[in-house]
């Protein structure tokens, strides 16, 4: 079973920095996909970034493009969101999520969120 426990929320001003951690474990296969999504209040979930684990590649949503950074340490089995430049309308909840890659379907962000596995999440407040 695969098991995400993400930390490193906190309260920062606008133009601050943050870094997200998940930890995770359980999984069988190196085909799988991992990333960040969130959730402000009265808001739909919106992927952030997503590792596509057996090839390496990294994709981002549009929003966060040249501000947030994903990386990913096998040896310790976390992934990380760097989040730069931070903004207001960054705050929510930031959710890591994992699922099963699919054989013929490019990742996107915008699939994290329907993801089948994902943690308790951490809250991400940016003030201005």
């Amino acid at each position: 079973e695969v098991q995400l426990v993400e930390s490193g929320g906190g309260l920062v001003q606008a133009g601050g920095s943050l870094r997200l951690s998940c930890a995770y474990s359980g999984f069988t296969s190196d085909d799988y996909l991992i990333g960040w999504y969130r959730q402000a209040p009265g808001k739909e979930r919106e992927g952030v970034s997503c590792i596509d684990n057996s090839v390496g590649s990294i994709y981002y949503a549009d929003s966060v493009k040249g501000r947030f950074f994903i990386s990913k340490d096998n040896a310790k089995n976390m992934v990380y969101l760097q989040m730069n430049s931070l903004k207001p309308e960054d705050t929510a909840v930031y959710y890591c999520a994992a699922d099963a890659s699919i054989i013929g379907v490019t990742p996107s962000p915008r699939h994290v969120p329907d993801f089948g596995t994902w943690g308790q999440g951490t809250q991400v407040t940016v003030s201005s």
